[in-house]
């Protein structure tokens, strides 16, 4: 069995951090996504169930993830 080290760093305390500020992509994208849910549920529920299951996973893992207003 081999062992594992952990070599603990000290945060630093001095480090400057960036102010915060919303991109308005990003808040409109999500929009945008939600949009598009509320249209397929209203055109057909049961048909256009998967693309808003798609849609959704798409919206709780990578957009929120990998896409970052702050970038």
């Amino acid at each position: 069995m081999a062992k594992v080290f952990t070599i603990t760093v000290p945060p630093d305390l001095g480090r400057k951090q960036r102010q915060r500020t919303s991109d308005p992509r990003y808040v409109d994208g999500q929009k945008m996504l939600v949009e598009a849910m509320k249209y397929l549920a209203k055109a057909d529920p049961v048909a256009n169930r998967s693309a808003i299951e798609l849609i959704s996973e798409h919206v709780r893992t990578r957009f929120r993830m990998s896409d970052s207003p702050l970038t």
